[in-house]
């Protein structure tokens, strides 16, 4: 049987409940952590737009990594108020959402958890040229830009007790992606630069095809990779260590135990999870 739109969207009632509890955190610290990253993430991105000059600070929301970057802030900043929402009343406003909004969180889950990864990649890979950033601010800002972003990341993989990337997401993140390489030629176009110097058909328009092929199967790797590590995670902590997800103290008792189960049961492979989201914290 094919599986719920819900489910295919990450939506079902097992995915919602599962972006705003964790593992090892109680919903609380779960919501700090995210409101202390999402904070770190907007003084960092505030900082560098207070140093760079006006023509920079214009510029530099066509660059990729910087809108991955915001998209890091405002992922933290909502994931941390919807789970401050849940272990304050029991139900988070993510699960008071309309469908379409609560199909967009989860596809933003799934972009934050894995665009990182690949800015990370390429900016060490294919852009950093030595020497090391002569000024404190710049390696400062670069650090956090360029390698605590997939740190932010893998904290998102690794801690909270959502189960493995709907596959259909890929999609739309491939079509983020699109959409980006629209904005960097469009802004050739209207700026006269290009944001990425192996954007410029001028260096061989094979090479240029190259290297956005080579990007777009490096996001379906890291896709695959993500599901992967996430797919442990949930086997480890859930049906061998037994270590259920953390609700909160005023969690409605919720019904529809066997529906989480079996979005559990397909996630690992047809084995049944013994969590129940919906039970009360002993």
């Amino acid at each position: 049987m094919a599986p719920p739109p819900a489910t295919l969207l990450g939506i079902s009632p097992t995915h919602l409940s599962r972006y705003t509890t964790s593992w090892l955190l109680p919903p609380l610290p779960l919501a700090c952590l995210r409101l202390v990253l999402s904070l770190y993430a907007f003084v960092t991105t505030f900082t560098v737009l207070g140093t760079d000059t006006p023509l920079s600070a214009r510029q530099s929301f066509s660059y990729f990594t910087i809108l991955t970057y915001w998209g890091l802030a405002f992922y933290f900043l909502f994931s941390g108020f919807h789970t401050l929402s849940y272990a304050l009343s029991g139900v988070s406003w993510l699960q008071r959402w309309p469908r379409p909004f609560q199909a967009l969180h989860a596809i933003f889950y799934s972009s934050i958890v894995t665009f990182p990864f690949l800015v990370t990649i390429v900016f060490w890979a294919v852009l950093y040229k030595r020497p090391w950033f002569p000024k404190t601010v710049d390696a400062w800002s670069n650090i956090s830009q360029h390698a605590l972003n997939s740190l932010f990341a893998l904290s998102e993989v690794l801690l909270p007790a959502t189960l493995p990337l709907a596959p259909f997401h890929l999609l739309f993140l491939a079509l983020l992606l699109a959409l980006y390489l629209a904005l960097a030629y469009i802004t050739y176009a209207v700026q006269g630069f290009y944001v990425y110097n192996f954007l410029n058909p001028a260096q061989g328009a094979g090479r240029t095809a190259g290297y956005i092929i080579g990007i777009l199967v490096a996001e379906c790797v890291i896709f695959g990779l993500v599901c992967g590590v996430i797919w442990v995670r949930v086997w480890l902590t859930e049906r061998i260590l037994g270590m259920e997800a953390k609700t909160a103290r005023r969690a409605e008792r919720m019904s529809p135990t066997n529906e989480i189960g079996e979005d559990t049961r397909m996630a690992l492979g047809g084995e049944a999870s013994d969590v129940e989201m919906g039970e009360l914290e002993k």
